[in-house]
């Protein structure tokens, strides 16, 4: 489909946005939150695992890894604005039997440290555990700082498992997942008052595995991240319309589960939408497509993500209604389809 460009009209009724909404919070109005979740489950996690430590490129306010290095001053290593020293380091410490804990924002280390996560780590099946702030379009400061690639950049790495949590409940669950698995991770994060949703549903996290949270017969939502916070949010909304919805979370982008999305996609009838805080290119759209043409099942596949271009700076909602992931514009796009 073809990025159209949306700009709302004016509404005075509306309170005017401030330059603060360009790094707000991503919960809504009244949506309950938990503060630094990361932080604070790694903090929890340490008290019997020694072995942890937290190294960061100048971001750990930025990243909530202060809490741990306020709890661990011992353990906590400040490597400065040098991204690459940071994975290199994080490799030579994990070569040394501790889990390094390597924090910044998700675009210093796509672009900038690829090839030191690459060869230093990766290719060592270490077990460094990047975790990085600022993924897909969570930030206004325009393309210097938001990730709209990270995925497509990183799904390539062999050996490097890949994990986008939805919200506050799965930060604090993947946490010890991701500190138990044997090799190399990077796990999308988000920092500060993080909504908290996956609680209603009764939601364990399993590394590697996508769970249907919500079963419907018009719609599957295929999301992650942020976006399953979104699908769950639409699904409310489209019912409203009669629309009957399902949503199948994927919080694991590599090693993707293959027979779940097959099984839920295999369903007859089901307008099959796939949604991501994410380029169109790259990212778990086209790893679901391919997965399903490789098993032989076609559904109506559509795709909601970002566009393949640079996006503007600005305030948070008025970009995530521009860019066609908010809820509403999620829920203008699946009636537009429906139509069809």
């Amino acid at each position: 489909m073809t990025h159209k460009k949306k700009f709302a009209a004016f509404d005075p009724s509306k309170p005017r946005l401030t330059t603060s909404a360009m790094i707000a919070s991503i919960a809504g109005e009244n949506q309950p939150t938990k503060p630094a979740p990361f932080g604070n489950a790694l903090v929890e996690l340490a008290k019997d695992r020694p072995e942890i430590v937290g190294m960061t490129a100048d971001l750990a306010k930025y990243t909530d890894l202060h809490i741990f290095a306020k709890a661990y001053p011992e353990r906590f290593y400040q490597m400065g604005m040098a991204e690459q020293l940071l994975m290199a380091s994080a490799a030579g410490m994990a070569r040394e039997g501790f889990i390094p804990i390597a924090t910044t924002y998700a675009v210093f280390a796509a672009r900038r440290a690829y090839d030191f996560i690459c060869m230093a780590i990766a290719e060592e099946n270490l077990p460094v555990k990047i975790v990085c702030a600022l993924p897909g379009l969570t930030t206004g400061y325009g393309p210097s700082h938001q990730a709209t690639e990270d995925l497509a950049i990183f799904r390539g790495m062999p050996n490097l498992t890949i994990i986008d949590p939805c919200d506050a409940l799965e930060i604090e669950q993947a946490v010890p997942a991701m500190i138990d698995h044997p090799g190399p991770v990077y796990m999308r994060l988000l920092r500060g008052n993080v909504p908290l949703v996956l609680d209603e549903y009764g939601y364990k996290f399993e590394l590697g595995k996508a769970k249907m949270l919500r079963d419907g017969n018009d719609v599957l939502f295929i999301s992650t991240g942020l976006m399953t916070m979104r699908t769950l949010e639409a699904a409310k909304e489209l019912a409203k319309d009669k629309v009957d919805v399902a949503v199948l979370h994927v919080p694991t982008i590599k090693p993707l589960d293959v027979d779940a999305i097959v099984k839920a996609s295999s369903k007859s009838g089901r307008l099959v939408v796939v949604a991501e805080n994410h380029s169109v290119n790259g990212g778990l759209g086209e790893a679901v497509a391919a997965s399903l043409m490789r098993s032989g099942v076609f559904p109506t596949f559509r795709h909601i993500g970002l566009p393949d271009e640079f996006l503007d700076a600005g305030a948070l909602p008025t970009l995530h209604d521009r860019y066609g992931i908010s809820t509403s514009a999620i829920c203008e796009s699946v009636k537009g389809w429906l139509q069809k």
